[in-house]
C-alpha cells in the first residue's frame, strides 16, 4: 500500500465523505468517486462495487476503477457465482492471492479482468443483511494484511450507509417527480380547474362554541385542511432491555454508529440544499460539528467505561446537553436542545438498527407532532405540508426556521391542548396570531379565506420592499440589520432585506463542543459568515458566557448572582487566551468581508483599553503567521449596563461605535430579571429611566459623530422603532423576519412625526402615561402594528 497509516487507509475523515457526497449528483457518481479514491489509497489496480438488486440474489457491477467502464450496469451474477458471490454467501471477507486458481473464480469477458490475480472482497450490510460487495484486485499476487482488510472493512461500513441514504434520497426524488407528473395530468384533465392553489375550505356542520387553541406563531400565513399525525416518541430511545457487550464491542458499535450518523446527516444536508439553499442546509453543518466533536465522543466513551451500554451512554450524554441548553436565557441557545435530541436520535437509530421511514404524505395535510425536529422536515415532501402544529419548541428552533424558509405556516401550542386532534379533524392554522381552530364553523372558515387573501396581498407588498431603503417620508435614512447566531440565519436575513448584521451571537460554536474551538475552526466559521454577507458589514460580538450560558468543559464558580458576576468581557480579560483565539479567528477571516468587532458588558474604560492592546498584539501575530488582515475593522462596545450609560461621553472617545442592548439595559437599569415570574412585571421598556438612558447615549454619539445602533427585542415593534428614531437612533438590528414590517412602517412616517412622539414621551413621568401616549399614536397611525 502507498501509505498504511490510519489517517490514509480509508474514507475515515468527514471531509472525505463530504467531498464525495456533496459533489456527486447521484448514487452512481458517488460510488464511482469512492472506487477511484480507494484504488489510489489501497495502491490497487482495481476497485469495484457490486450492489444486490431487489431480488436479493443478483449482484450488479455498479462502479469500477480498473475494469472496463463499459461493463458497469452490464455485468450481473447470482450470489452462487464467482468470488464476489462467495463474499455474500459467506457474509464475510474473502482474500485470495491467486484468484484465477480458486474453484469459485468466474471470468466475465466484459470486464477484461483476466490480467488481475489477487482478490479482496468485503460485504456491505444494511441492518445485518447483505446489500453488496466492495472488491479490490491487483495484477500481481498479493497477500492482504490484517490492517488492509480492516481498512477496507471500515470503508465498506461507510459505503453501506451511503448506499442506504442515497437510495432513500432517490426514492423521495422519484416520488416527488411522480407527484408532479400526476398533478400536471390532473390539471390537464380538469381543463385548468386545479391551478395548484389551496382549495376552498369545506366547512363542517358543527355549530356552537368553536374549539380553539391559542399558541405561539412561529411561521406566518394561514392554512387549513386535514391532519397527519407524526407518531414518534419524543424520547430518543426507550429499549425495554439493552444487551450490553464488552467494552470493546460497545466502543466499536458507538464509533460505527457515529460514522453512519454523519453520512445520514450529509444526506439530510444535501436534501435541504436541493430543496431550499446551502444556507438553509447549514442547519446540518451544526449537527456535523457536534458529531465530529471529540469531546462529545469522549463523554460517551467515559460512560461506556462505567460498564453501561452504548445506547444508554449516548442517551445520558445527550440528556446532559439538552438539560444544559434548556436552562439558558438566550432563546437561540436554548432551542439548540432540539438539535441535540435530533443528533442523539440519529446515533441511537444507527446503534439499534431502527429504520425510521420518512413520513410520506399521500395528499396535502397539516402536520401535527409533539416535537418536529429538523431531520423530520428534511426528508418530507414539502409540497404536501400545508402547515405545522407542534407541541414544543419556539421561533428559534431549527424546525421553525426551516418552516419559515419553506413558507409553511406553523404554530407551537401546549401539547395537552392539541394531542387529541386526529386525522379525521379539519383544522385551521393561523401562523400570524398563533391560533389553531379545530372543526371550525362556516363563519370562521369564510373569515380565514378572506384573511388568507389579505395576507397574500400584504406578503407581496413586503416582498416588494426587499431591495428598497428604509427611508422616511421626509428623507431620513434608517439602516435595518439582522441579529444572527447560526449559518442558516444568513439566507433568512438576506431574504428579508437585511443591510448587514448588527449582532452576530458567537456563543453556539462554543456551547456545542466539549472543548474550546481553535483558531482555525473559528476562522472557517467566520469566513463563511462574512462571505455570506459581503460586502455588507457583520458586527461580531465576542463570546458572552457566564450567567445562564455555561460551558461544560470550562470550570465556572458558583455565584450568588451569576448575571452580575464573572461573565462576558470580565471573564475574557481574566482568561485572555480565550479572547485571543477568538480575535485571531476574526482577523484571519477579515479579508473575506466587512467585519466589525463588538464587546459586551463594558462598564469601565480600562476594559476597552485592555481589549485594544490585546487586539493590536493579535493583529501582529496573525500577520506574522502569513494571514492578510483587513486594515479597517470597526471597534465598538455594547451599552447595556447603567455604568456605560453614565460613562458614555468618555467611552465614545475610545471606540468607533456604540450598540445599545435593550434587553440587558432594561434588566440592569430596573434590577428586574425578565425570566423571573415574580418580578417580570418590573421589566418595562417604557420605563422613563430606560428611555432617558437611550436618549442620553444617542445625544453623546451624535455630538461625537459616531454611529449608534439598537439591538434587542424592543425595535421589533414598528411603533417602538419610530419612538427610537425620535430619540435619535437610525440603525436597528433585529430578528430578520421583523425587518420588512418595520421597514414598511418607517417608509410611511416622517422623522418629524417620530421626533414629536419622542418629545412628548420624554416629558412624561410614568410607564402608564407613556403607554397611553403610545396608544394614541397608534390610533393616529394605525399601520404601526407589530
Amino acid at each position: 500500500m502507498t501509505d498504511d497509516s490510519p489517517a490514509n487507509l480509508g474514507l475515515r475523515t468527514l471531509e472525505d465523505i463530504s467531498e464525495l457526497i456533496l459533489h456527486s449528483h447521484d448514487l452512481r457518481e458517488t460510488l464511482q468517486n469512492i472506487v477511484n479514491m480507494v484504488a489510489k489509497r489501497m495502491g490497487s489496480d482495481v476497485c469495484s462495487i457490486y450492489l444486490l438488486e431487489k431480488d436479493g440474489e443478483t449482484l450488479a457491477l455498479y462502479a469500477t476503477k480498473g475494469l472496463s467502464r463499459g461493463s458497469v450496469g452490464k455485468v450481473r451474477m447470482n450470489t452462487s457465482e464467482g468470488l464476489t458471490g462467495l463474499v455474500v454467501e459467506q457474509r464475510g471477507v474473502v482474500a485470495i492471492e491467486d484468484a484465477p486458481s480458486h474453484p469459485r473464480y468466474k471470468y466475465f469477458r466484459e470486464t477484461k479482468e483476466e490480467r488481475f490475480r489477487s482478490f479482496l472482497g468485503i460485504p456491505l450490510f444494511e441492518h445485518k443483511s447483505p446489500t453488496g460487495v466492495i472488491v479490490v484486485q491487483t495484477r500481481e499476487p498479493r497477500f492482504f494484511t490484517a490492517r488492509e482488510i480492516s481498512a477496507l472493512t471500515t470503508i465498506a461500513n461507510q459505503i453501506s450507509s451511503i448506499v442506504i441514504n442515497a437510495r432513500l434520497l432517490d426514492s423521495i426524488r422519484k416520488k416527488e417527480e411522480e407527484r408532479a407528473f400526476f398533478e400536471s395530468e390532473l390539471r390537464r384533465i380538469r381543463s385548468g380547474s386545479d391551478d395548484g392553489t389551496l382549495l376552498p375550505l369545506k366547512s363542517t356542520k358543527q355549530t356552537g362554541r368553536l374549539p380553539m387553541v391559542r399558541g405561539t406563531a412561529v411561521s406566518p400565513g394561514f392554512s387549513w385542511g386535514k391532519v397527519s399525525v407524526l407518531n414518534r416518541s419524543t424520547d430518543i430511545a426507550s429499549p425495554a432491555v439493552e444487551h450490553v457487550g464488552s467494552l470493546q464491542e460497545e466502543k466499536k458499535s458507538f464509533l460505527l454508529a457515529v460514522e453512519k450518523a454523519k453520512i445520514q446527516t450529509l444526506y439530510l444536508e444535501k436534501r435541504v440544499a436541493q430543496a431550499l439553499s446551502k444556507e438553509d442546509a447549514a442547519i446540518f453543518h451544526t449537527h456535523l460539528m457536534i458529531l465530529e466533536d471529540r469531546g462529545f465522543a469522549a463523554k460517551v466513551l467515559d460512560r461506556l467505561a462505567d460498564g453501561i451500554g452504548a445506547v444508554r451512554a449516548v442517551q445520558d450524554v445527550v440528556d446532559s446537553y439538552v438539560a444544559a441548553f434548556s436552562k439558558m436565557e438566550d432563546p437561540y441557545l436554548r432551542e439548540r436542545s432540539a438539535d441535540m435530541k435530533d443528533i442523539g436520535r440519529r446515533i441511537i437509530d444507527c446503534l439499534t438498527g431502527t429504520d425510521r421511514q420518512a413520513t410520506m404524505l399521500r395528499e396535502k395535510r397539516i402536520l401535527l407532532a409533539k416535537e418536529v425536529l429538523p431531520s423530520d422536515l428534511a426528508v418530507m415532501d414539502h409540497e404536501k405540508i400545508l402547515g405545522i402544529i407542534s407541541g414544543s419548541g419556539d421561533a428559534n428552533s431549527h424546525a421553525s426556521i426551516m418552516a419559515k424558509s419553506l413558507g409553511i405556516p406553523a404554530v407551537i401550542a401546549d401539547w395537552e391542548a392539541i394531542r387529541n386532534i386526529t386525522k379525521r379533524d379539519h383544522v385551521i392554522i393561523d401562523g400570524n396570531s398563533g391560533c389553531v381552530y379545530i372543526n371550525p364553523d362556516e363563519k370562521v372558515t369564510q373569515e380565514y379565506e378572506r384573511l388568507s387573501q389579505d395576507f397574500s396581498t400584504r406578503k407581496r407588498e413586503l416582498d416588494g420592499l426587499r431591495e428598497l431603503p428604509a427611508t422616511t417620508t421626509d428623507g431620513t435614512r434608517v439602516r435595518l440589520l439582522a441579529n444572527i447566531a447560526l449559518l442558516n440565519d444568513i439566507r433568512v436575513a438576506m431574504a428579508n432585506g437585511a443591510e448587514g448584521v448588527g449582532l452576530y451571537r458567537t456563543e453556539f460554536p462554543y456551547m456545542a463542543r466539549s472543548a474550546f474551538p481553535g483558531r482555525e475552526d473559528l476562522f472557517r466559521l467566520y469566513r463563511k459568515v462574512l462571505e455570506g454577507f459581503a460586502p455588507l458589514p457583520v458586527t461580531i460580538r465576542t463570546l458572552d458566557i457566564g450567567g445562564d450560558k455555561k460551558l461544560s468543559y470550562f470550570p465556572h464558580p458558583q455565584e450568588e448572582n451569576p448575571f452580575m458576576g464573572w461573565r462576558s468581557i470580565r471573564l475574557a480579560l481574566e482568561r485572555p487566551e480565550i479572547l485571543r483565539d477568538q480575535l485571531a479567528g476574526v482577523l484571519m477571516a477579515s479579508r473575506f468581508g466587512t467585519p466589525r468587532l463588538m464587546f459586551p458588558l463594558i462598564s469601565r474604560i480600562e476594559e476597552v483599553r485592555s481589549i485594544r492592546e490585546i487586539l493590536a498584539e493579535m493583529r501582529v501575530e496573525v500577520e506574522k503567521a502569513g494571514h492578510a488582515v483587513s486594515p479597517e475593522i470597526g471597534f465598538g462596545i455594547m451599552v447595556e449596563v447603567p455604568a456605560a450609560v453614565q460613562m458614555a461621553e468618555f467611552l465614545i472617545r475610545e471606540v468607533d461605535f456604540f450598540s445599545i442592548g435593550t434587553n440587558d439595559l432594561i434588566q440592569y437599569t430596573l434590577a428586574a430579571d425578565r425570566n423571573n415570574t415574580k418580578v417580570r412585571h418590573y421589566y418595562d421598556p417604557y420605563h422613563p429611566a430606560v428611555l432617558h438612558s437611550i436618549k442620553h447615549v444617542a445625544d453623546v454619539c451624535a455630538r461625537a459623530g459616531k454611529s449608534l445602533s439598537v439591538c434587542g427585542e424592543m425595535a421589533s415593534d414598528p411603533v417602538n422603532a419610530v419612538l427610537l428614531m425620535g430619540l435619535g437612533i437610525t440603525e436597528f438590528s433585529l430578528s430578520a423576519p421583523y425587518i420588512p414590517v418595520v421597514k414598511q412602517s418607517l417608509r410611511r412616517i416622517s422623522k418629524k412625526e417620530a421626533d414629536g412622539l419622542a418629545a412628548n414621551i420624554l416629558r412624561l413621568e410614568s410607564s402608564a402615561e407613556i403607554r397611553e401616549e403610545i396608544g394614541r399614536f397608534r390610533k393616529e397611525f394605525p399601520f404601526l402594528t407589530a
